[in-house]
């Protein structure tokens, strides 16, 4: 099973590690793609910092992310799961999972990036600030940017099980499933049980408790419907709608009583 995850906007400090090796990362097929976006950001953060804010979305506050981009290239680097923070990879807490869990982590999730792409959770990188939304001035709009390298990508990484999709909608606009890698793929909308509203803090966290779930308990779906047995039987309320027609994904309901 491959699960996909958005980043944090938020993330932790690099540390003093050893800096990027690019050509170390998973999904090498990428790297041409990840070495334009990483060549034009360090040049836009290099040069005029209120530029640079504007182009980002960054607010005043957030004036030191600029700084922070400028310097990627000799930046110390972590595991991308020890980066990306925020509520979803709290609630995940890869941390603490148990060995046999971690390995799963290691091989099943695969994280969304504007800067990078897609990245496994033990890849290292640099702190960065770049949402999928940006539109650099030279390679304009990331999402665009993605869609082809990852199109030639992500179908061998999906491999033959299922693809379970916790993008939000910015960063599944940079790889969209098609044939029969989407037949195999569910999407995931967490409501308010008795209201049917979506939710949204709520939303972040019960995902990350779903995966840390399925890791923990070694599920090993082979198909959407087992995924969704799987989920049920850890305890999750799951209302499931197979895809209508060929080339379309799974919609999984998720139902919660409490928002918080």
């Amino acid at each position: 099973m491959l699960v996909l995850l958005p980043p944090s906007e938020g993330k932790a400090a690099s540390g003093r590690g050893a800096p990027l090796k690019p050509e170390s990362l998973s999904l090498p097929g990428l790297a041409a793609a990840r070495e334009a976006v990483l060549a034009e950001l360090v040049d836009l953060c290099t040069g005029d910092e209120d530029k640079a804010r504007e182009v980002l979305g960054l607010s005043e506050g957030l004036r030191g992310e600029v700084a922070k981009n400028a310097e990627l290239r000799t930046a110390g680097a972590r595991p991308a799961g020890e980066i990306y923070t925020g509520v979803l990879y709290d609630a995940l807490d890869l941390a603490s999972l148990e060995a046999a869990a971690k390995r799963r982590a290691a091989t099943s999730l695969l994280v969304f990036s504007g800067l990078w792409g897609a990245v496994r959770v033990t890849d290292r990188i640099p702190s960065y600030r770049l949402s999928m939304g940006v539109k650099l001035p030279g390679l304009g709009a990331l999402g665009g940017h993605w869609r082809a390298p990852m199109a030639e990508v992500l179908p061998e990484a999906a491999g033959d099980g299922p693809v379970l999709d916790l993008r939000s909608a910015a960063y599944a606009a940079a790889w969209k499933p098609k044939g029969e890698v989407a037949g195999r793929t569910a999407t995931v909308r967490v409501l308010h049980a008795p209201t049917r509203k979506v939710v949204s803090h709520f939303n972040k966290a019960t995902k990350g408790r779903m995966v840390r779930s399925l890791l923990t308990a070694g599920a090993a779906p082979k198909d959407p419907a087992g995924l969704v047995k799987a989920l049920r039987d850890l305890g999750y309320e799951v209302e499931a709608t197979a895809p209508a027609r060929a080339g379309a994904a799974w919609s999984l309901d998720v139902l919660v009583d409490e928002v918080h």
